[in-house]
C-alpha cells in the first residue's frame, strides 16, 4: 500500500503510536445507541503530530461509506481527561493501542492501521464518496471488502473470545 500510495502521489504524514480509551455509561447505553465517547493519545514515532483529544462519536449514518457524526476536543492530558469522565460516572470499558500511518491524497486522508491484536487496515476519509471512490481507484482499492465494524468492534470481539477480562490489546 505505501508503494501504491507514493506512485499515486500521496503525502506521507507521519507515524503514531496511539492509545484509545473507550468510555461508556454503567449500563452500557452509549454502545446501545451505536455512540462512542473516546480519550485517545498519540505518540508521534516520526513526522509530526500527537497529542490528546477526546471525541464523542454518534450512531452511523446510512449511505455507501461508513459516516458518523464525531464531536473532539484537544486535551492537555489524557490521563486527567478520563478521570474527569470517570468521576462524572463514566466507565472505561476497553484500552487498545493503534500504530497508524498517515498519508494524503486527492482531497483524502489515508491511513494505514494496526490496531493491536486485530490486524492491518486502510482508512480513507475524504469530504464525500465520489472523491473516496477517485482515491480508491488511483489506489487500485475499488473492489476491496469495506468493514462496517469499529475497531472498538473487533477489539472488544477479540477480548471476549480470547477471555481477557480488562479488555486492555497493546501493541507488543
Amino acid at each position: 500500500m505505501r508503494e501504491r500510495l507514493r506512485a499515486a502521489g500521496g503525502e506521507f504524514g507521519g507515524i503514531m503510536l496511539e492509545t484509545n480509551r473507550i468510555l461508556d455509561r454503567t449500563d452500557g447505553s452509549l454502545r446501545r445507541a451505536g455512540c462512542g465517547l473516546r480519550v485517545r493519545s498519540a505518540k508521534v514515532l516520526e513526522g509530526t503530530g500527537g497529542g490528546a483529544k477526546m471525541t464523542f462519536k454518534g450512531p452511523a449514518q446510512p449511505g455507501a461509506f461508513k459516516t458518523r457524526e464525531e464531536v473532539e476536543v484537544f486535551v492537555e492530558d489524557a490521563e486527567a481527561a478520563v478521570a474527569v469522565l470517570e468521576r462524572l460516572g463514566y466507565v472505561k470499558i476497553l484500552e487498545y493501542e493503534k500504530r497508524r500511518e498517515r498519508w494524503r491524497l486527492g482531497g483524502c486522508v489515508i491511513e494505514l492501521d494496526e490496531p493491536a491484536r486485530l490486524g492491518l487496515f486502510v482508512e480513507i476519509e475524504g469530504p464525500d464518496d465520489e472523491i473516496i471512490r477517485e482515491v480508491q481507484r488511483r489506489l487500485g482499492l475499488e473492489g476491496s471488502k469495506h468493514l462496517t465494524a469499529s475497531y472498538v468492534e473487533m477489539a472488544s470481539r477479540y477480548c471476549e473470545e480470547n477471555g481477557i477480562v480488562d479488555c486492555r490489546l497493546t501493541i507488543d
